[in-house]
């Protein structure tokens, strides 16, 4: 289509479609698999691994991969989850990179839970995270809730009754 780049946005920027991600959700313990940004609309914040889907990509591949290539760690995919909307805000929209993610998150489990954690790719770091520190983290908007949403963040393990979570932090 003229003046529109393969990127799904147009010569001049603006975001013209979504784009589909995918997102691993992985538990272990009491712990939560993160990853803080190292660019792109998040940069600096905490994250679940994941990342876009390739043209003709299935999904579930693009989970292990994505995961692979920001934590070093290899997953099965188990499930769907749930999915989320990330646009552009109105400051990042009148800059580069505008962007409108529809994004599919799984559950997801490691091959190997005592593999180190290593970032790479877009990831600046990688760790597993205990899940009643998740609320002190700088995460993605929206990242609490969904993950309250999904109830990763009432189960018993994280020791954080139903009903009792702590703000999250916004920066």
């Amino acid at each position: 289509m003229p003046g529109e780049a393969s990127s799904g946005e147009t010569r001049s920027g603006a975001a013209t479609r979504p784009v589909v991600a995918v997102g691993a959700v992985a538990v272990v313990d009491d712990t939560l698999l993160l990853v803080r940004r190292g660019h792109g609309p998040a940069q600096g914040q905490w994250s679940v691994p994941g990342g876009r889907v390739e043209p003709g990509e299935p999904l579930h591949l693009a989970v292990v991969r994505e995961t692979l290539e920001e934590t070093g760690l290899e997953v099965v995919v188990d499930r769907f989850v749930g999915w989320v909307e990330r646009f552009s805000s109105p400051d990042e929209a009148a800059g580069e990179d505008p962007h409108h993610f529809v994004i599919l998150d799984f559950a997801v489990t490691p091959l190997d839970v005592d593999a180190p954690v290593v970032a790479g790719d877009d990831a600046a770091e990688a760790r597993w995270v205990p899940l009643a520190d998740i609320a002190d983290l700088d995460l993605v908007d929206g990242l609490y809730e969904f993950l309250h949403d999904i109830d990763v963040l009432r189960r018993p393990e994280a020791g954080i009754p139903a009903g009792t979570e702590p703000a999250p932090r916004i920066s």
